[in-house]
């Protein structure tokens, strides 16, 4: 995956963790999870213990360096997406995977709750055929879950890779971690992972 880093000159460092938000250290491992606003899902994913790093950026659509305003028209294709780099020595892709699922109703499509339009909808992008192959494990997994509690909608979540990512504006960067009282629309099915 291609990360823009033409965008990151004016970005402060991680509000939390004060290191740069385009930096990953050697052995390190990044991906990229869209579940709706991702505000809240960024704040998910900096409480887990064994993540260096997050930040929110746009990913999978086709416009070059889209802007908030831009992605949110519904033109660009891109979703809100959370970039997380985590040590796989204290936190496994699968620990950061069962989060993801149980965390969010990835069978909405193009909507998390309220929030409706293609910017919100269930996305995994990989940078491995093995992350990969683990997401796509995990996500047959939490489908059986959901269908044993009686839930027969079927995942909608995107996995693949992506050719690139481009960060978020400023404001947008750990924006629960500066704005306490902020909107989250993070919610999930009610099902615990198996």
């Amino acid at each position: 995956m291609t990360i823009n880093k033409s965008n990151t000159m004016n970005l402060s460092p991680h509000f939390i963790f004060n290191v740069n938000l385009d930096e990953q250290p050697k052995g390190y491992n990044v991906i990229y999870f869209g579940m709706g606003c991702f505000w809240g899902a960024e704040r998910l994913f900096w409480q887990l213990p064994g993540v260096y790093s997050t930040a929110v950026g746009y990913s999978g659509g086709i416009t070059t360096n889209p802007t908030y305003k831009d992605v949110c028209s519904g033109h660009t294709e891109h979703t809100e997406v959370v970039k997380v780099v985590f040590d796989p020595s204290v936190i496994s892709l699968e620990t950061l995977l069962h989060s993801f699922w149980q965390k969010h109703d990835p069978t909405q499509g193009m909507r998390q709750g309220n929030d409706i339009g293609t910017q919100y909808r269930s996305v995994i992008y990989t940078h491995s055929s093995d992350q990969k192959s683990i997401a796509e494990k995990t996500k047959q997994q939490y489908q059986a879950a959901l269908q044993a509690q009686n839930i027969t909608r079927l995942i909608t979540t995107e996995i693949k890779s992506t050719s690139a990512f481009y960060f978020a504006e400023e404001e947008h960067q750990q924006y629960l971690a500066k704005n306490p009282n902020g909107y989250c629309g993070l919610g999930g099915t009610g099902v615990c992972f198996i």
